[in-house]
């Protein structure tokens, strides 16, 4: 999962998080990436304007100027020359740029699959949620999201994996294999919080050395039994809003916990925390995609300001307004996925 305190009305989503500098492997990667499509493309433009250099030089010189000016037979030889080497790199270059494209696609195809759809309603619960990829990031995939019936109650899951690509999508199949077996299986919210650790820490240990610094996840696991409360357990992700009487209120964590994959590192453990949840009352969940989405000016998505905008629509109407206000705030180009459920206890 890889970078003064706003007004509430602004930034209430904040969660203290900041983004952590490219790790050495990291920045590495991304500088043969760039030299893997920059670089050709510098030396066609050279090549090119060698050539063009040399076609003046040959107009503006006399037929037997250009016979004898070492310089525009420099000039020639030098574009000749250049230019079939600039063109392979350019073929190259374009070749790489399909490449990573496919990778692209195939990385967010993959994590859609894993995003099984939402089952519409748990008991005395309505749950709609939403999955928007990156469109400009390279190396799209990682937010996850589900909800699962068991025996405590249901169960909710949204996380946000510090990786992207491939690993982002094998990293979110441990994550959401783990917390469908556990969300069954555990007596309590920590128990699954657990649970999730040991698999991260196991998919982390397989990993190359050069891999393991950026391994981790943002995780949020909210509980909600028959009775009219709410259990959350934070794992160094946003907070959930609260959303009664349409009013939006941010409810943030009694104790933070640390990432998923960072339990042991940090030394921190998790810690339940609970809210009333009340017939008519609604929980919107979400990933840093919807609340640091900028524009073309840089501005962030005034997120908390949207939802209670929308508060007071249907549930349905709620999630896809959140995700067109997501796409028009971004000019249709967010640059880093977003995920987001919402779930409503009905009204009596």
């Amino acid at each position: 999962m890889p970078e003064p305190p706003p007004s509430t009305a602004e930034r209430p989503t904040g969660t203290g998080r900041r983004r952590t500098g490219r790790p050495a492997a990291g920045r590495l990667r991304v500088a043969r990436t760039w030299c893997a499509l920059r670089l050709p493309r510098a030396l066609f433009v050279l090549a090119f304007a060698l050539f063009v250099l040399a076609i003046v030089a040959v107009s503006v010189g006399s037929p037997s100027r250009v016979a004898a000016g070492p310089v525009s037979e420099a000039a020639v030889c030098a574009a000749l020359a250049a230019a079939p080497v600039a063109a392979a790199g350019e073929a190259v270059r374009q070749r790489r740029r399909r490449a990573l494209s496919r990778a692209d696609t195939s990385a967010a195809t993959a994590q859609r699959v894993l995003l099984r759809p939402l089952p519409g309603r748990i008991g005395d619960l309505r749950l709609r949620g939403t999955y928007l990829p990156a469109r400009t990031a390279p190396r799209s995939g990682g937010d996850l999201y589900d909800a699962v019936r068991g025996p405590y109650g249901a169960r909710l899951l949204i996380g946000d994996v510090r990786a992207k690509g491939v690993l982002a999508v094998e990293a979110s199949a441990v994550l959401l294999r783990a917390f469908r077996e556990a969300a069954y299986q555990e007596e309590t919210l920590t128990g699954v919080a657990r649970r999730l650790e040991g698999e991260a820490r196991r998919h982390i240990a397989r990993l190359p050395g050069a891999e393991t610094p950026e391994r981790f996840a943002t995780a949020l696991l909210v509980e909600i039994p028959s009775g009219p409360v709410a259990r959350v357990v934070h794992c160094g992700h946003p907070e959930p809003l609260l959303i009664r009487d349409g009013l939006v209120r941010v409810c943030p964590p009694e104790r933070p916990g640390a990432p998923i994959g960072m339990a042991d590192l940090v030394g921190t453990g998790h810690t339940v925390h609970t809210l009333p949840f009340r017939a008519g009352d609604r929980l919107v969940l979400y990933t840093d995609g919807f609340t640091e989405a900028r524009d073309v000016a840089g501005r962030f998505q005034p997120f908390a300001e949207r939802v209670a905008e929308r508060a007071a629509a249907p549930l349905d109407d709620l999630v896809e307004g959140l995700r067109a206000d997501l796409v028009r705030h971004t000019g249709g180009e967010p640059r880093d996925d977003a995920a987001l459920l919402a779930v409503e206890r009905e009204p009596r």
